[in-house]
């Protein structure tokens, strides 16, 4: 398995693998789990070569102590990928490699999507993630790029960004990759203890459950019944439970037929954020 952590080497790697390779791209924060497996696969199924980034991003974390925390561990994210399969090429350049000079955000304007649920709670994350995926594919130029849905406003960001900048990739939203509890796959689950992460299904129940009453009880009830039951949930501090467009992302009371709409979720639990979305129709 070929791993760089500098993009003049990783490009004339790729330069050399001949004829010119169709390529896909999985950008990671590290801290690797069944989730980035999945997506992967589906890569390297789609690909001539699969390029996997390891990289905290400094620039979307609004809370020091949350990029402090967050875990990180790249010999065991490299084994993991070797034995998944080690004709994988991985990138993990430093910030100051990868940001060429200051690390900071640019600003961008994403039509309003930025400023809901996440954006609202963590001001100026989504300018770090237009800003280091922007660095990304202008470095590696992937003729597909793949993100879970999990992270489903952070999906529809990187589609807005690839429109405004006029970008090739193609972006491939993969579907949430669940532990068999419902649990959705993430890198800070690896901060929870046992018992948090069983109790954890709780979430999923909450959005199954809207899911199920969704088209008998209106979205205003079911937010309601959804909030009311994290309250009587001492293990839980909840941020949000909401159920929105898919497309504006914006909050909804009523619903309309012919729009789609998914359901919402963050919450703390032993001081970890957890964040769940699923379809509603």
């Amino acid at each position: 398995m070929h791993v760089f952590t500098k993009t003049t080497y990783l490009l004339n790697h790729i330069e050399g693998l001949k004829p010119f390779p169709k390529i896909g791209f999985v950008p990671t924060m590290g801290a690797l789990h069944k989730g980035h497996l999945s997506l992967t696969e589906t890569s390297l199924i789609d690909n001539d070569i699969t390029i996997v980034s390891i990289f905290v991003n400094p620039t979307q974390f609004n809370n020091v102590e949350d990029l402090e925390k967050y875990p990180r561990d790249l010999q065991k994210d490299l084994e993991l990928l070797e034995n998944f399969n080690n004709k994988i090429i991985v990138f993990c350049p430093s910030p100051k490699e990868l940001y060429q000079g200051t690390v900071a955000s640019q600003q961008f304007n994403f039509e309003g999507i930025e400023n809901e649920m996440e954006g609202a709670f963590r001001p100026g994350h989504f300018d770090g993630v237009g800003t280091v995926l922007s660095l990304f594919f202008n470095a590696i130029t992937p003729n597909n790029a793949y993100f879970g849905e999990k992270d489903f406003q952070q999906l529809q960001i990187i589609k807005k960004l690839v429109e405004i900048k006029k970008m090739k990739t193609n972006i491939v939203g993969c579907p949430i990759f669940r532990e068999a509890n419902g649990l959705a796959f993430s890198s800070r689950n690896a901060r929870l203890s046992i018992e948090a992460k069983k109790a954890s299904s709780f979430i999923y129940h909450i959005l199954k459950n809207a899911k199920d009453n969704f088209g008998i009880k209106n979205a205003s009830e079911i937010t309601e019944e959804s909030i009311e039951a994290f309250k009587k949930n001492p293990l839980f501090e909840l941020e949000y439970f909401i159920i929105a467009e898919t497309k504006t992302l914006k909050t909804v009371n009523e619903i309309q037929p012919s729009k789609k709409y998914r359901a919402f979720i963050a919450a703390f639990i032993e001081e970890v954020r957890l964040i769940d979305n699923i379809a509603l129709n």
